[in-house]
């Protein structure tokens, strides 16, 4: 494999060392979150790929409901057959702060054995908190990335056609519960990324804006992944978070190796570190063959045809290339890699039988 080749998947997602970041870009106050809603609902308008109403009877239900209370009686009858049908749950997050008339994106997932929510509209479906208040109504047509398209003999599908997402597809009716501010007026602020290091400088930086801006000291890093904000007397909590979000701290990232075996991915980080040590890397290949021969009596001779199996077994073995790996940095570890020319599978096992080694100086999380 080409020097190329192993780059396309040895993907190099690595803030350079020293590099600065902002702080509201790096941390968030606790407290404010999103608030999680659900709801069921019917898509109408499908083309004949919604669910078959005898296997989902939930589906049948709910159609025969909606109709008595648009006063249409169908419940004697009992003879629907429609398939432009489809029962569905509802999603979506309730921002923080979110004012009642604003409106948020939603999520609609089909329940029943529907293929496709492609041309579905969804009807009028109210949007539930954990406390079983309605919070948000959602009703509008449906966008969805997928397709699904079948035929006597085939079935083509793209991506996932029985789930779709509304823009702005929801109004919100009531505003999601407020956090209760803290009576000792101190703010925490949570890293993303838990880092001693990275808490220390946060609060360094927000103590040295402090002292200019207020003449004293605000922020104390309480462990790995807080830091605890005092408010100054008079001021608003939101002016100062929105003043030290725009400070800038060098950020400390782990040294950790990601690989995802299903996919072949590979993620290492700029800190990781490989101790020198040989490494050599080759494939036994073993082909079996199974040749077909057909064997056929003499003339006149009282006997029949038959078919036997002539079978060829080889076995190869690639030429392993010994390589020194030495990675104090990011860059002679990809260079030492290349230069044993593996494929995804081959570097996984490598770094895998390092670690094992003790020689991979990083965290190794298999995914």
């Amino acid at each position: 494999m080409t020097r190329r080749a192993i780059l396309a998947f040895v993907l190099l997602f690595a803030t350079p060392a020293g590099a600065d970041v902002r702080i509201k870009d790096i941390a968030a106050p606790i407290g404010p979150r999103d608030y999680q809603l659900v709801g069921y609902g019917l898509v109408i308008g499908l083309q004949g790929t919604g669910d078959t109403l005898r296997n989902a009877p939930f589906t049948e239900q709910s159609t025969s409901a909606l109709l008595d209370r648009m006063g249409v009686n169908v419940r004697p009858n009992n003879s629907m057959r429609t398939r432009n049908v489809a029962a569905v749950m509802v999603t979506a997050a309730l921002p923080p702060f979110a004012s009642w008339g604003t409106t948020i994106d939603v999520t609609v997932s089909s329940m029943g054995d529907a293929t496709s929510l492609m041309g579905g509209t969804l009807v009028l479906t109210s949007l539930t908190g954990i406390d079983g208040a309605v919070y948000a109504l959602a009703q509008g047509p449906i966008a969805v990335s997928g397709f699904s398209a079948q035929g006597q003999n085939e079935t083509l599908t793209h991506g996932v056609a029985t789930v779709g997402r509304i823009p702005n597809g929801a109004t919100i009716e009531r505003e999601a519960p407020r956090p209760s501010v803290p009576n000792d007026g101190q703010l925490v602020l949570q890293l993303r990324n838990p880092d001693y290091t990275t808490s220390v400088r946060v609060a360094d930086a927000v103590n040295r804006y402090a002292r200019q801006r207020y003449r004293m000291t605000l922020a104390r890093e309480r462990d790995d992944r807080s830091v605890l904000l005092a408010l100054p007397k008079g001021a608003h909590a939101t002016r100062l978070l929105a003043e030290i979000g725009e400070l800038r701290v060098a950020v400390e990232t782990p040294a950790r190796v990601v690989i995802d075996e299903r996919t072949g991915t590979v993620v290492i980080g700029a800190d990781v570190q490989i101790s020198s040590v040989a490494v050599t890397h080759g494939g036994l290949t073993v082909r079996i063959t199974e040749t077909p021969e057909i064997s056929q009596p003499a003339p006149f001779a009282n006997g029949r045809t038959t078919v036997t199996t002539q079978t060829t077994i080889s076995a190869a073995e690639q030429t392993g290339q010994v390589a020194m790996l030495a990675g104090p940095t990011l860059k002679q570890l990809v260079k030492g890699l290349n230069q044993i020319g593996l494929k995804p599978t081959g570097v996984i096992s490598i770094l895998q039988a390092i670690k094992s080694a003790g020689a991979l100086q990083a965290d190794l999380v298999i995914q």
